[in-house]
């Protein structure tokens, strides 16, 4: 029953922070400027869908164990350009992936294989994200 608490818990955290990059992504869509305004707006904009795909799942499922979904979501860093955008949003990726895993760990210890199956994918998503952004970054001037 432990197990199954600390899952619901993490799920809750894998939760806000899927809000919190939809409205990351929306916010910096908002706020981008520069010669690279239209790429980059197009860009935050188009991963608003799987975050909010992640999102779906993962209040589903904490429905599903017992739980009730998170409406929170931690503070959004407001960046100073388009580069600290990226950066923002490449360390907000590279998160997502740590926490998934730890959450796999989890899931496998509550015997949800359902849960671990659909995190597998998830960092898949968030994996080809942080890569994109990480060749967007590249010689960045």
């Amino acid at each position: 029953m432990a197990e199954a608490s600390e899952l619901i818990a993490g799920l809750n955290e894998d939760l806000a922070a899927e809000y919190q990059a939809v409205v990351m992504y929306r916010t910096y869509a908002a706020l981008v400027s520069g010669p690279w305004r239209r790429d980059l707006r197009a860009f935050f904009e188009g991963e608003i869908p799987d975050e909010l795909g992640h999102a779906a799942f993962l209040a589903d499922k904490i429905v599903a164990l017992g739980g009730t979904p998170t409406v929170d979501i931690p503070p959004l860093p407001i960046p100073r350009d388009a580069r600290e955008m990226l950066e923002n949003a490449l360390q907000a990726e590279v998160d997502t992936i740590e926490r998934y895993t730890r959450r796999i760990g989890q899931a496998d210890a509550c015997g949800e294989i359902s849960i671990r199956v659909e995190l597998e994918n998830m960092i898949s998503d968030e994996s080809r994200h942080r890569d994109e952004i990480r060749r967007m970054l590249m010689d960045w001037r």
